[in-house]
């Protein structure tokens, strides 16, 4: 179990600056490696993200070359579906960007392929991580990642709406049962005006808590899936009851409010996910104030929660700048004041240096509250997924709305998810 009260004391999240992206993959200087005040090495760093989290990066990456000044960092962000197009255009033509924002959904697919630095040969420091959390960036005994910052599932509601339906508060020890009874109970009292939530059963990452719960491991070592068939109906099979009912919204409703999400949107009172969503909930659905209770759980001793890595730093194995790459890395991950400019935007920060030279307050209090209640349930964070997990995420989640959407049965909705897992997983065999 992941010891965390240090961990936990202060918190801290960062931001970063930039220009244009400049050629990916190699960056640019007349000098080679090493550069001069007057002569900076160039490299490139690229992330997802909205505009939030463009600024605070432009301000940390100013704040890293006013302190390097030996180095020049070019930036570019885009979303989230469209980085991972571009990071495997680039990557079937040798150009990666020299520092990137990573997922640990695609680590292993980049990682076991060659095309990330090992950053175990470079100069970063991860003493003040937890030592549990590094693994999640390893592979076969190799470091292609460094975590950022942490984040966790919980359930987040409204009680300003629960008051209003005149429901209580929930504390979050609750069962399974016992939470689709709350979904239901919202439904019924708002009279179709309010949905209880979502369908968590789509969630690939809320399936994998459920796993880690009854003691199943989502993957074996070998890179196979470590459940069965009859696991994945049983958690479909959850929410079979409420589908189609104002318990849980519609996916085609849910496709009407975008891009704002359901619970931002006002229209539902809960919803299950990590839990630095936070200050976009708030922002998007102007609630005075959300709320975060644990997950349901049938075994009250065993919760399934984790720390993930919010996101992780990399590297190109083609960089032609591996010093500066390093240092960019370190500061990104370590420094106090680029704790100060993210907060708990990126999630916790990893790294106790970055977090005790931050001050919470507000929401960003509110997730480190979260968290420091949940300590005692965390288990180790997960290694990274196997190769191709990005796509089965992807096909997990359209699958699931299939679902929703009343076009396939659980049956049929697990059958076609396995057979395109099994073929992935043959594929790259």
């Amino acid at each position: 179990m992941i010891n965390r009260r240090h961990f936990l004391t202060t918190v801290a999240v960062g931001t970063a600056s930039a220009a244009a992206l400049a050629a990916c993959g190699t960056g640019s200087s007349s000098s080679g490696e090493t550069g001069s005040a007057d002569n900076p090495v160039t490299i490139n760093y690229t992330w997802w993200g909205n505009d939030d989290r463009a600024e605070r990066t432009r301000k940390a990456i100013a704040l890293f070359e006013s302190k390097n000044p030996d180095i020049k960092v070019n930036g570019n962000f885009t979303d989230f579906p469209s980085y991972w197009q571009k990071r495997a255009t680039e990557a079937a033509g040798g150009g990666l960007p020299d520092v990137m924002q990573w997922d640990l959904s695609y680590l292993r697919d980049y990682g076991q392929r060659n095309q990330l630095l090992d950053l175990g040969t470079v100069n970063i420091n991860t003493d003040a991580f937890e030592k549990s959390l590094l693994p999640s960036g390893q592979i076969r005994g190799k470091t292609y990642g460094i975590p950022t910052s942490t984040n966790a599932f919980a359930v987040y509601y409204d009680p300003a709406k629960l008051a209003s339906l005149g429901i209580a508060e929930p504390d979050g020890t609750w069962t399974y049962k016992e939470f689709n009874q709350f979904l239901t109970e919202v439904g019924s009292k708002s009279n179709g005006a309010l949905f209880g939530s979502t369908d968590y059963t789509g969630v690939w990452w809320m399936f994998n808590i459920w796993l880690r719960q009854n003691n199943i491991q989502a993957f074996t070592e070998d890179g196979k899936l470590g459940f069965t068939k009859d696991d994945l109906k049983k958690w479909w099979n959850l929410t079979a009851d409420l589908r189609g009912t104002p318990a849980i919204i519609s996916e085609e409703r849910v496709t009407q409010l975008k891009p704002k999400s359901p619970l931002g949107s006002n229209v539902t009172v809960s919803e299950v996910t990590w839990d630095n969503f936070m200050a976009g909930y708030l922002g998007d659905s102007g609630a005075k104030e959300l709320k975060l209770v644990p997950v349901p759980s049938d075994d009250p001793d065993n919760l399934g929660l984790f720390l993930k890595p919010s996101m992780l730093m990399v590297a190109s194995a083609k960089t032609k700048f591996k010093d500066a790459a390093a240092r960019f890395i370190d500061f990104m991950v370590n420094d106090p004041e680029v704790g100060q400019i993210f907060k708990t935007s990126r999630g916790v920060p990893a790294s106790k240096t970055q977090r005790d030279g931050t001050t919470f307050e507000g929401t960003d209090k509110l997730v480190v509250d979260y968290e420091k209640s949940i300590e005692q349930y965390l288990k180790d964070a997960p290694e990274p997924p196997i190769v191709g997990f990005g796509t089965l995420e992807a096909s997990f989640g359209r699958i699931a709305s299939e679902l929703n959407y009343g076009k396939v049965d659980v049956n049929g909705a697990t059958d076609a998810w396995f057979k395109e897992a099994e073929d992935l997983i043959k594929q790259n065999g």
